[in-house]
């Protein structure tokens, strides 16, 4: 593991760092948190908010001492990495802690019922009964929609409506319930999976109440003001394509005249528009209960909102490059029928460069509370205003090398001092990183944040 790496991040999902363990509680629900989502390093002996490395006393000890509280006041067992890592004279201890396959795991004090913890950003946060029971499903290769509903028969099935739906795909026989999962075998006899009511019942909201979509269109950048709204109680195919569509019917489009004929172009990419709606339907957590799939377009963004965090063991990163993990295996398999996914894993990448092939920023992706919301800007953020001599000092830190103050100071011309106070600010908006023990420590670092190139494309303090 490299220190200076890791220094260079921000706490986020998968990175927490502690002064010291004068309060123990705080660490042991990290673990936990780690263990349950995507896994994570906890770095002792680094302030949280500064960064900066003050070490511990006696790293040995502290690593036993850690070793014993997890041991203790975690169940079932986990068996983190532990390292003692060297910073120039000090010293800090790492605990990487891996996604469990033997997920929920638990604060032993708290119980089982209010000690299990998951990764929200840079926050733990205590996870409800339906999500607890989401971590055991994951760990045993399970998913919600393939569940069975034995209260009711095969018949609350509208086979009418998934014929009729799929037909453009395939003639559909009522054995091909089975194959397709929207029926499954228990104790010997057949019945609906919550797949099959979700998609094709006509009793659906009986059963899930909040699984439909509400779309909007809003005036301005709040929700202040709202100008138009729906409320779409259909089948999941048919409310994807009714949400779609309103937001396209209510999306600004300008017209670009050519040689031969006119072109409309649209505030934001209808392909981009799709997948996020799409996704939405296809990953929503529906063992949630309390609010829709929320849809609203704004005077800058469309924001698409679905109840369920990111499958576990994933993160932001891991989406924007592909990696993917369906929630819904009944849903994502009617819906690639249905011809309104592609192949796994290719959605958020297809929108990210809808995106920018339209010259508009990277879409935002945020688990906010515990749902997930992604962010399309139809109108591109101001650039922060950066005089040439900071976009020359950002240009040097992208080397990765790390730069002292007098360094950059010799090279640009100007005082330390004066250098000193432009790194501050450029630290502060989000552009720079430093690594050090203080503010008066001489050997201190610089360096540009790895996201810069997202960075320069929205200003940090935009809405989203």
């Amino acid at each position: 593991m490299n220190l200076t790496e890791v220094l260079r991040c921000p706490e986020g999902k998968t990175l927490e760092f502690k002064r010291d363990l004068s309060s123990p509680d705080g660490a042991v629900k990290t673990v936990v948190a780690f263990a349950n989502t995507a896994g994570g390093i906890v770095v002792i002996g680094v302030q949280d908010k500064t960064r900066h490395v003050v070490g511990v006393p006696k790293p040995r000890e502290m690593e036993e001492r850690i070793a014993s509280l997890i041991s203790d006041s975690i169940a079932p067992r986990l068996v983190p990495d532990l390292q003692v890592l060297s910073w120039r004279n000090r010293s800090v201890v790492a605990v990487e802690v891996f996604p469990s396959p033997i997920r929920p795991h638990h604060v032993v004090r708290e119980g089982e019922a209010r000690g299990t913890y998951v990764r929200v950003g840079s926050t733990n946060r205590r996870a409800d009964a339906a999500l607890t029971l989401e971590l055991r499903r994951v760990a045993y290769g399970q998913c919600f929609d393939e569940q069975p509903m034995p209260e009711l028969n095969s018949e609350a099935i509208d086979f009418r409506a998934a014929s009729e739906s799929l037909a453009s795909s395939r003639r559909l026989e009522r054995h091909d319930l089975l194959s397709l999962g929207l029926v499954t075998r228990y104790q010997g006899r057949r019945v609906p999976t919550v797949g099959g009511i979700l998609l094709f019942s006509r009793e659906r909201l009986r059963s899930f109440p909040d699984a439909w979509i509400q779309v909007g269109r809003f005036g301005g950048t709040d929700r202040a003001r709202i100008l138009d709204h729906a409320e779409l109680v259909g089948y999941p195919h048919v409310a994807t394509e009714q949400a779609v569509t309103f937001i396209r019917e209510h999306m600004r489009r300008a017209a670009e005249i050519g040689p031969l004929r006119r072109k409309d172009v649209w505030e934001l990419p209808p392909e981009a528009v799709r997948e996020a709606i799409v996704n939405a339907v296809v990953h929503s957590d529906y063992s949630q209960q309390g609010a829709p799939i929320r849809v609203a377009l704004y005077d800058n963004r469309l924001e698409v909102e679905n109840p369920g965090l990111l499958p576990f063991g994933l993160t932001v990163e891991d989406i924007t490059r592909g990696l993917s993990r369906l929630r819904n295996r009944v849903i994502g398999r009617v819906f690639h029928e249905l011809n309104l996914i592609e192949q796994w894993g290719s959605g958020i990448p297809r929108m990210m460069r809808a995106c920018r092939d339209a010259g508009l920023p990277d879409p935002a992706f945020e688990e906010i509370g515990f749902r997930f919301r992604v962010t399309l800007f139809s109108i591109r953020a101001s650039r922060p205003a950066f005089d040439d001599l900071d976009g020359r000092i950002l240009d040097l830190l992208r080397d990765g090398e790390g730069w002292g103050t007098a360094q950059l100071a010799q090279v640009a011309g100007i005082s330390t001092r004066a250098m000193r106070s432009r790194l501050a600010r450029l630290v502060e908006r989000g552009f720079v990183s430093v690594v050090g023990s203080g503010p008066r420590d001489p050997r201190r670092r610089y360096y540009s944040w790895r996201a810069d190139s997202r960075r320069e494309q929205t200003d940090p303090g935009s809405a989203t």
